[in-house]
């Protein structure tokens, strides 16, 4: 008679299953739908992500023009100092105006948003 030895052997590693899954995530298509709870977050984050992005970059432009005008009067301050003064005035002016931007840009999407929002937090909260 033969002498057969069977053996099993088993080898489990949490983190390579993960690691794995990872890896193979990345080459499956999405085929979940979204979660109520990850569909709420997004809505949220949707309603400051556009104003932050307007006002930033009013900020950012006005800033360089009120440097512009501070240029005009301390560089070419004969020739260009009151031209200087009105671009700095400008630049202030949209400098300030940036947040108040960013509050009412923010303000008008979360009221348009809010039945939406009103409506995943009650199908989640029950």
């Amino acid at each position: 008679m033969e002498d057969k030895k069977e053996t099993f052997t088993y080898t489990y590693s949490a983190k390579e299953q993960e690691e794995i899954k990872k890896i193979r995530g990345k080459y499956t298509p999405p085929t979940k739908e979204e979660t109520s709870m990850e569909q709420l977050r997004r809505l949220d984050a949707s309603a400051t992500k556009a104003a932050a992005i307007v006002s930033l970059a009013i900020g950012i432009v006005s800033a360089l023009i009120l440097g512009i005008g501070m240029s005009c009067i301390m560089v070419w301050g004969n020739e260009l100092f009151f031209p200087g003064i009105l671009i700095g005035v400008v630049g202030i002016v949209g400098v300030i105006a940036a947040y108040p931007i960013y509050s009412h840009m923010v303000k008008r999407k979360r009221e348009k948003l809010a039945p939406e929002i009103m409506r995943l937090s009650d199908e989640l909260m029950k």
